[in-house]
């Protein structure tokens, strides 16, 4: 019976990611002829921007076999700027290759990697690639590796001719007594049998039995197998695709359940049309199906293609394990989930990104397409993250780096025609609550102007916990359901601007009081619409309500920092230790060797870009410096605001006629004889 894994492939960039997977591909029978990543001639990236630039920009899958095991490998970018397109795939896979390269070793973003898949227990194998190459250095990396990634690690062979064209990577032999023992050390430590095999002279292990554990721990993520090899010469792949077949998993295969699916990439077609890529977790999913989504969505599944060997086929359903793609279900978002229940299960695994720009179309005709365009890389992007400024009709974008703001600049001129110039890049700050407040406005009280009773009371939540939303017992059944999901989804777009325009995150917000004017009319008319409650009166409620609970609360604006590992010579310390200081960097620890100091500390993540760029001639070009985003601090200073578009619910005067002249506006658009 055949078998699906779905695999991916990740790495910091220029580790060889996407040349080993054209080389899984071309050893797996799939493609005549090796792909070049300098060429832009590789089957997994696929945009034109892609093969111009050299790296990964979107997920891609590519399916293959090993004897009965269908692998469906998803290619994803190695640039940090790019982690949201990671990010997005994690949630579907069974196992993993994290590629290390032999060169330069561990770096920043294969830490970072390393701890999301740990973290979700993903089966992982580690391969280190460029052993042909000057300066790679097996031992020095597996080293690396067990102090920087993981000490549950075990070598599954050794290199020969290392740094060499010729160089190959060797499995241990059977009778490598050492090889095997090393193996029973780690794996002793998630296995009390081998650990008292070890510690009894009399007692001995077996290879097939070491072997059967290794297989065992590899799958429930205890330990992480090490390939070392070539994906320029095709060295040691020939011992990774045994380990793929034999260590890691496979996918879930259960069809009877109720159908359990997660799109993870948006698309659009040749004619515009939008397409889904999508793994089914459960059940399965069929043709002209009509099925649920997102938030209280549906449509209708026109058209599937199923992902296999040597490209995608038709297909009239999707079972459990598969990856496919998608067509009918409009308006489908990255991230939702797709099923009868369908609830929204929002989770990241990487950091936000820390910083955003504004977008200008270069001529003015060009920015209702601007606009269009954005909108459409956001469906393939949930971290684009747009914020609309009406009053200024602007249009800002988050961003992880300066990397992507040239991408999202060459996409825009070539998919769309587009040419764009940014602002300054500058800092995403956020809000925290500093204690708890309450406030309620009743229906028919002054100075109530809704046919809607509102009250809320929001506190501070555990870091990393996003906005939790909640109701009291007591008031479930005051009104209709319709009105609690208008006030709870008002509450979350509300909390996206604090009371200094940032928003505000790791809160929890309670409804803690409801009512409603039921259907009322005049006499023998029928129902009147201006005498009874509507989800609008909701809308509209909800952010002054909000407002008033976050004033007794407060707020601290806090803005975002990385931690650094700065390796600098020493001889320019009298250089560099200065310009941390003038760019708000903390310096917590140092260590010198060998005529280098490594500094660690920390810095504020819109005085990275800057320090970027100084560091090569502060260090004569030879300092090297490593961040990660390590949470949010409170402002220290001057607090920077962000101006609010549309109504603004902190001065209610404003918030209210701002209601009455977009609601004039809206009518007046809609009355003929006007």
């Amino acid at each position: 019976m055949s078998r699906t894994l779905n695999l991916g492939v990740l790495a910091h960039v220029d580790a060889g990611k996407t040349t080993l997977s054209e080389h899984l591909l071309f050893a797996a029978g799939c493609i005549a002829e090796l792909g070049s990543v300098d060429e832009g001639t590789t089957q997994t990236d696929s945009m034109s921007l892609e093969r111009q630039r050299g790296i990964t920009i979107r997920s891609a899958v590519a399916t293959f076999a090993i004897g009965e095991l269908t692998i469906n490998l998803v290619d994803t970018p190695g640039h940090p700027d790019f982690i949201a397109e990671v990010d997005r795939v994690l949630g579907i896979l069974d196992g993993c290759i994290l590629v290390v390269s032999a060169v330069e070793g561990v770096q920043p973003q294969t830490r970072v990697l390393m701890r999301a898949l740990r973290r979700l227990q993903v089966p992982t194998l580690i391969f280190v690639n460029k052993i042909d190459r000057s300066g790679a250095a097996s031992e020095q990396v597996l080293r690396e590796i067990e102090t920087r990634l993981t000490n549950s690690i075990v070598a599954m062979g050794s290199t020969v001719g290392l740094g060499t064209r010729d160089a190959r990577f060797e499995s241990w032999a059977e009778h490598d007594d050492a090889a095997w023992r090393r193996l029973a050390e780690v794996l002793a430590e998630h296995d009390d049998r081998i650990f008292l095999a070890l510690v009894t002279p009399a007692a001995r292990l077996s290879v097939p039995d070491l072997a059967e554990q290794l297989t065992a721990q590899t799958r429930r993520s205890l330990v992480y197998p090490v390939f070392f090899g070539s994906a320029i010469t095709g060295a040691g792949l020939d011992a990774l695709m045994d380990g793929i077949a034999g260590l890691l998993g496979e996918a879930d295969s259960d069809h009877g359940l109720a159908l359990d699916a997660r799109a993870f990439k948006v698309e659009r077609g040749m004619r515009g049309e939008q397409l889904v890529y999508v793994r089914v977790r459960a059940g399965t999913m069929r043709l002209r199906e009509r099925v649920h989504f997102g938030q209280a969505r549906s449509g209708t599944v026109t058209s599937i293609r199923a992902c296999a060997v040597g490209g995608d086929a038709p297909s009239t359903s999707l079972v459990a394990g598969e990856i496919g793609k998608v067509w009918g279900l409009r308006g489908i978002r990255v991230g939702d989930e797709i099923g009868a229940s369908a609830a929204p299960r929002i989770v990241q695994h990487f950091a936000p990104p820390t910083l955003e720009t504004v977008v200008l179309a270069s001529r003015r005709v060009d920015r209702t397409r601007l606009h269009a365009a954005l909108e459409r890389l956001a469906e393939e992007d949930p971290l684009i993250n747009l914020r609309f400024d009406e009053s200024r009709d602007e249009i800002a974008v988050s961003l992880y780096g300066e990397v992507q703001k040239e991408v999202l600049q060459a996409r825009l001129a070539m998919d769309f025609d587009l040419d764009v110039s940014f602002r300054e890049t500058t800092t995403i700050y956020v809000e925290r609550l500093l204690g708890t407040g309450s406030a309620a406005e009743f229906l028919g009280v002054a100075p109530n102007p809704f046919l809607a009773t509102v009250g809320l009371r929001v506190e501070p939540g555990a870091s990393d916990t996003g906005v939790a939303y909640d109701r009291e017992p007591g008031v479930l059944g005051l009104m209709p359901i319709a009105f609690f999901r208008a006030v709870e989804d008002t509450v979350r777009e509300a909390m996206r601007h604090g009371l200094f325009g940032w928003e505000v995150i790791d809160c929890r917000i309670t409804m803690t009081h409801a009512g409603y004017l039921g259907k009322h009319g005049l006499g023998h008319q029928r129902f009147n619409k201006s005498m009874s409650s509507t989800g609008e009166d909701y809308r509209k409620l909800t952010p002054l309500v909000v407002t008033a609970a976050m004033r007794e609360s407060g707020t601290e604006v806090c803005e975002p920092i990385h931690r650094f590992s700065i390796e600098a010579p020493t001889s320019t310390l009298d250089v560099v230790t200065p310009t941390l200081k003038r760019l708000r960097a903390r310096t917590t620890a140092q260590a010198a060797a060998g005529g280098m100091t490594t500094l660690l500390g920390d810095i504020p993540a819109g005085r990275i870009h800057e320090l970027q760029r100084r560091l090569p001639s502060l260090t004569q070009g030879d300092g090297v410096a490593e961040f990660e985003f390590d949470g949010y601090e409170r402002v220290r200073g001057a607090v920077p605001t962000r101006p609010r578009s549309g109504p603004d619910p902190r001065d209610r005067r404003e918030y209210l006629l701002g209601l009455s002249r977009r609601g004039a506006r809206v009518a007046e658009s809609r009355d003929p004889d006007s």
